[in-house]
């Protein structure tokens, strides 16, 4: 137990102290451009993570599509569950399904990930970005705004990046030696800026109707554990893949959800930011849990 609590401190004291740091420099008011980082990861990290690692064969084709169908069923029954409790909860779903049913795997997920499994434990990560990536731009706009925003989901370049890295996967093509090189080093920036930007976007939300916070962020938790039970129950998996998916299901709400929410829904802003705040802190506790007693490391 000694040691498996040790390999879990190892886990995630780096993911919080990134995260720590990050909140750390909207404190002390560091000049921090969330746009520009955010543009560099969008364009560059994420691209760039799936050619280096899907691209390498850290998971197959058949594995990879697996992951894909799991991360919609995660959405689906996040989305379905949510919609349920929010109703009879009498929240406003218009504002609150969204965070309720995208998670974030990517600020938190993937070096998590990445960390306790390798590089097949961020190639699955990948995968769940790529689903939950499009899900923000079409269900996580259509809710608050009313429509999708299809115009912005086709400038993501990682879809066009996971289109090439499956055709690569299946034909069994390598990239060139410097230009996978080059595809590591540009994907190693991904993780720490999104570290440093979730901190520094945690510390700059306004907060507001904590107790209705604390509650959902309660009630996300015991959704994330039906999800991981249905997945890994119907879905035929290797172990190691099983342990991504099931500590993928624990994330908090994703941050990027709060944007459609704050322009849309601007009344409910402040509410939805203490759900995603709360839910946040509460990964400290759920993780390494997760990590101890519901995945084999």
């Amino acid at each position: 137990m000694t040691e498996i609590l040790s390999h879990i401190v190892n886990i995630m004291l780096p993911v919080m102290l990134c995260v720590l740091l990050g909140y750390t420099l909207a404190i002390v008011k560091a000049p921090f451009d969330t746009k520009l980082f955010g543009s560099l990861v969008s364009n560059v990290g994420y691209p760039a993570l799936v050619l280096s690692h899907l691209a390498k064969e850290h998971v197959e084709v058949g594995t990879f599509l697996t992951v894909v169908i799991a991360a919609v069923g995660m959405i689906l029954i996040f989305g379905c569950a949510g919609f349920v409790l929010l109703k009879l909860l009498k929240i406003p779903i218009k504002a609150y399904l969204a965070p309720m049913m995208l998670t974030n795997v990517g600020n938190i997920g993937l070096p998590v990930s990445t960390l306790a499994f390798g590089a097949e434990g961020a190639a699955v990560a990948i995968g769940f970005i790529v689903v939950v990536l499009t899900a923000i731009f079409t269900i996580g706009v259509a809710l608050p705004m009313g429509r999708p925003n299809f115009a912005a989901l086709a400038r993501q370049p990682v879809i066009y990046a996971v289109i090439i890295a499956l055709a690569m996967m299946a034909s069994g093509t390598r990239f060139p030696q410097p230009l996978d090189q080059s595809l590591d080093i540009l994907a190693g920036l991904a993780i720490p800026i999104m570290l440093l930007t979730l901190g520094f976007s945690l510390a700059t939300l306004k907060l507001g109707n904590l107790s209705r916070a604390v509650l959902l962020s309660v009630l996300h938790v015991g959704i994330a554990a039906i999800a991981a039970f249905v997945l890994t129950r119907v879905l035929t998996l290797d172990s190691k893949v099983e342990n991504v998916i099931v500590l993928l299901c624990f994330m908090p709400p994703s941050v990027a959800t709060y944007l459609a929410v704050s322009q849309y829904q601007s009344e409910e802003a402040s509410g939805v930011a203490g759900f995603i705040f709360v839910s946040t802190l509460l990964t400290l506790v759920t993780l390494p849990l997760v990590l101890t007693y519901g995945t084999k490391l």
